[in-house]
């Protein structure tokens, strides 16, 4: 009888060479891990590098049990273009493997067809389909029958993991439905010590650990710091017009995203950006051209993250230092997979990186004080997730992430369109939540130390995943003292294109589209053109504007002036609306500067400054979705004014949610305004 360690062999072979060619070898400690899913070890959990080959363990698997009359394996994945690759890679194997998600709502009945006929290999799914009692009730007993289960990047089970995400909580209770002898395989490359052991524990006490070395040496690593806004921009510029191959530059915000793929894109350079923003198939169109390297750089916010597989990506590059040193791993471990030499390189943003560190440490853990108040409403009856959001005078956004810990934690639950309490007791462990912000911490602490370049990059990062083979590796920056080119500072006609580009290249302000939960109005928001902003919250190269437009109220200075007139200027050359008035949204805080700037617009169009709004006592403390619309009507009020049966200028200092532009533009509208373009000095 072949044994375990055979079987493995034999399938991980067909398997590698299927992917990589005949001449492809197994890694260290893959025989090991498929042996194990194919002998008496039950639940095994490996954490190995980025690129050692995590997938190419299940095929085998898979094929194996297969082979032996097993069910299909059930494959847990949390990213729509991970389940694309995933699907492709399983066809080139021999693998047929379907995929159960959002965006194929379609075709789940096609697919739970074939798997009743036994004729798919591997079904993956997201995590956020264990939430939808209709969607396990179809799937339970396919789990139930699964030959294999697997949990791909493991990590995000652990309150501890840097990607902690609740839906995948609800694999801990999914374990305990499978029959004792399906074996579960858990996969990560970013899983500290503690988050190890978490996950072991939850899979179970005979937990098998495949663990390896995290290091790469592939991987070049370096850091060049203290670079202004405009030359870390510069940088890009100038390295991507010597670099081999293609990559990834990572910016921390869409408008930085955006700025700089249009910045290069100037340049000549062929380069793509993509956001949480982009359309899913525009999305699944630029991740084809890179990996068929038929763009340079695709420039991305972490929308472009976990699951995406190019082995031959020669670089990435990040724009501003992500919060976690796992996280900033994972994403840099994206480069040189199958190739012998790639290069990662961090531009920190010395200035607005820790601002953006400490939002992250508590972004996402549940406000104790609003969870009290929604349960409160949901004890006096079901309630639809608009109800609350009205309620609670918070975004839709928030309502939406708080229900999802509280459904985690069994505190409530869905019943078709009302959330319903359960009355299982909800509090709020705060011992818990802070050990998890002290981690956070932590972290940031270890991406400052990164950043200034404390000691070798390489074992940074790998002495921050608890690496025990971690060791100085002699190749970053750090350890040979060789920066990249264009080095440590760009040059001087990098760093003057990117200014004139910059300044001359203004925030494109899209209107709010369709009204939130619970405001009393539905649809969409018509009569809002696209709007201008003359720079982002982020100030790019303004900001000595933006510091202005923060202080206290005084008329617009000459600098304010002279690059509020450029940007008219330049938007009349292209495609201004014609307006016949510029109205001022009224301010309780900086009158003389919003009239200012208004009298500034309306002088450079030549048409009158109407002054429509009048404020209604003090603004109050700033609230979300619905609530701000209400708090903005009964704020501005509009006394007796003639009609303006044209188009206007709607002017404000600074658009945050841009609920204020909106409602003003609402009222404007009931006076005969055909069309509203808004014009701020701040906005996103």
């Amino acid at each position: 009888m072949i044994s375990p360690t055979d079987q493995a062999s034999v399938a991980l072979q067909a398997v590698l060479t299927a992917m990589a060619g005949p001449d492809a070898r197994p890694r260290p400690g893959q025989i090991e891990a498929v042996a194990a899913l194919l002998s008496g070890a039950q639940r095994v959990l490996v954490v190995q590098a980025t690129g050692w080959g995590k997938s190419a363990v299940y095929w085998a698997a898979t094929l194996a049990r297969r082979d032996a009359g097993a069910g299909p394996t059930i494959v847990i994945s949390p990213l729509l273009a991970l389940m694309r690759d995933q699907v492709a890679a399983a066809q080139r194997i021999g693998i047929d493997a379907a995929t159960v998600n959002s965006a194929n709502k379609t075709d789940w009945d096609e697919v739970f067809d074939r798997l009743d006929r036994d004729e798919v290999d591997v079904l993956l799914v997201s995590p956020e389909r264990l939430a939808h009692p209709q969607f396990l009730e179809r799937a339970m007993p396919v789990l139930k029958a699964s030959g294999l289960l697997v949990i791909d990047e493991a990590h995000c089970i652990s309150d501890w993991g840097f990607d902690f995400r609740p839906d995948y909580q609800r694999i801990a209770r999914l374990l305990l439905e499978l029959d004792s002898a399906t074996p579960v395989l858990a996969t990560t490359a970013t899983a500290t010590g503690r988050v190890v052991e978490d996950l072991a524990e939850q899979l179970g006490s005979s937990t098998t650990v495949i663990r390896g070395p995290l290091g790469r040496s592939s991987l070049r690593l370096a850091v060049v710091p203290h670079l202004s806004f405009v030359q870390r921009f510069a940088w890009v510029e100038q390295f991507l017009r010597d670099a081999v191959g293609s990559g990834i530059v990572y910016g921390l915000t869409v408008q930085t995203v955006e700025q700089l793929a249009a910045f290069l894109q100037e340049q000549g350079h062929d380069v793509v950006s993509y956001t949480g923003q982009t359309p899913p198939d525009v999305r699944e169109e630029i991740e084809a051209k890179l990996r068929a390297n038929t763009v340079k750089a695709v420039i991305a916010t972490s929308a472009l993250g976990m699951g995406y597989d190019k082995p031959d990506l020669a670089f990435c590059l990040h724009v501003g230092s992500p919060d976690s040193p796992v996280s900033y791993y994972q994403q840099v471990g994206r480069a040189g997979r199958a190739l012998d030499s790639a290069v990662g390189v961090l531009l920190p943003a010395d200035e607005s990186d820790p601002q953006v560190w400490d939002w992250f440490a508590t972004a996402t853990l549940p406000d104790p004080q609003m969870a009290e108040q929604l349960l409160d409403l949901l004890a006096r009856g079901p309630k639809k997730t608009a109800e609350l959001v009205d309620a609670l005078s918070r975004s839709k956004g928030k309502v939406e992430v708080l229900l999802k810990q509280l459904q985690v934690d069994g505190a409530v639950v869905k019943d078709r369109t009302s959330w319903v309490a359960t009355g299982r007791q909800w509090h709020f462990d705060h011992e818990k939540y802070d050990r998890i912000v002290a981690i956070r911490e932590a972290e940031a602490d270890i991406m400052r130390a990164y950043a200034a370049g404390a000691s070798c990059l390489m074992q940074l990062l790998t002495l921050a995943l608890d690496d025990p083979a971690s060791t100085p590796c002699g190749r970053c920056s750090v350890c040979t003292g060789q920066l990249p080119q264009p080095g440590a500072t760009p040059s001087r006609e990098a760093e003057q294109a990117v200014y004139s580009s910059l300044k001359r290249r203004p925030v494109r302000l899209a209107p709010r589209k369709l009204w939130p939960a619970g405001s009393g109005r539905k649809g969409r928001i018509e009569g809002i053109a696209v709007g201008r902003a003359l720079t982002g919250i982020d100030g790019g190269v303004w900001g000595d504007v933006v510091a202005e437009v923060r202080g206290s109220d005084a008329p617009p200075s000459p600098e304010l002036r002279a690059a509020l007139e450029g940007l008219l200027d330049r938007w009349r050359r292209e495609d201004l609306p014609q307006v016949g008035a510029v109205v001022p949204v009224t301010s309780a805080t900086h009158p003389q500067r919003v009239w200012g700037l208004a009298q500034i617009a309306a002088d450079r169009l030549g048409v009158r400054c109407v002054d429509v709004f009048s404020p209604l006592g003090e603004p109050g403390e700033p609230a979300e979705g619905p609530a701000r619309l209400r708090q903005v009507s009964e704020r501005l009020y509009v006394p007796a004014v003639p009609r303006l049966p044209f188009s206007v200028m709607l002017v404000d200092d600074v658009a945050n949610s841009k609920w204020t532009l909106t409602q003003a533009a609402v009222m404007l509208q009931e006076l005969g305004v055909e069309t509203v373009v808004p014009l701020v000095v701040v906005g996103q």
